[in-house]
């Protein structure tokens, strides 16, 4: 491999989109009684900010046949003026850095052209229970299936996301022809899944490795399925790992395997 050169860098200053959220590790209060400064930016978001370097390089060939593994190490909080940098790590490689405004790395993250496809089946499609169980290592053991969720793209509301996570390129907008679905709002289905299935507490969305597969545009039905890998502890932490696929008019269009602590430890 050989050594990294920079590629490109930019700022942004971070917002908290989920302070109305049901989960409230993205509220002040809450989020200090586990340690934190303030509310977290969710993960998804910073995952957004991260996606618009492989967009820059490599453009609407990577939203249709990208990967990016992103790991979210650290908080990042309302207001700060974060950095993203990203570098040639390999040909056809580019590692993506978040840096808080103290220079402190938030987010690590690779992204490539053609990932491998995921071998694994596709989870099937399932019924949402109409009563969540409460997240705990029984609800979420490995093979469970999560209930399907159903949505359809609007550019209205994608319009008030990319203002959201502080996202200008035109590619959004007018790519192909019309509007396109941002990685980072795909992958926020990862986390509704989840929360859609079991009660949760706060939570902490941790890493994602995600494969994009096409296109995403106005009035497309999605449908997105999810199956439990692996349910675990770490560091007085309960982790859940699960398969997602969203399909778009019954196309695959995302596929991730996303991680998160569905129970924190307290502090």
């Amino acid at each position: 491999m050989n050594a990294r050169v920079p590629a490109a860098e930019y700022h942004v200053d971070a917002f908290n989109t989920a302070t109305a959220s049901t989960n409230k590790i993205h509220d002040d209060d809450v989020a200090r009684r586990y340690g934190f400064r303030g509310g977290l930016v969710p993960g998804v978001d910073v995952y957004a900010y991260l996606t618009r370097a492989p967009v820059e390089r490599w453009g609407l060939e990577w939203l249709r046949h990208g990967g990016v593994r992103a790991r979210f190490a650290k908080p990042v909080y309302d207001g700060d003026r974060v950095t993203v940098r990203a570098t040639d790590a390999a040909e056809g490689v580019l590692a993506v850095d978040v840096f808080d405004s103290s220079g402190d790395r938030c987010a690590a993250a690779t992204a490539w052209l053609d990932p491998d496809p995921i071998e694994r089946p596709r989870p099937p499609s399932a019924d949402r229970p109409t009563i969540r169980p409460p997240a705990s290592a029984d609800s979420l053991a490995p093979g469970t299936v999560l209930g399907s969720l159903h949505d359809v793209f609007e550019p209205e509301r994608a319009d008030r996301y990319l203002t959201d996570v502080r996202e200008s390129l035109s590619i959004y907008r007018d790519g192909a022809g019309g509007p396109l679905a941002h990685p980072g709002w795909l992958l926020r289905f990862a986390n509704s899944i989840l929360s859609g299935n079991v009660q949760l507490g706060p939570w902490i969305h941790v890493e994602s490795d995600v494969r994009l597969a096409g296109l995403v545009g106005p009035a497309q039905a999605l449908d997105v399925r999810a199956v439990v890998l692996d349910e675990f502890e770490r560091k007085g932490h309960r982790f859940v790992t699960l398969d997602v696929v969203v399909l778009a008019d019954g196309d695959l269009v995302e596929r991730v395997t996303h991680t998160a602590i569905h129970t924190p430890r307290s502090s």
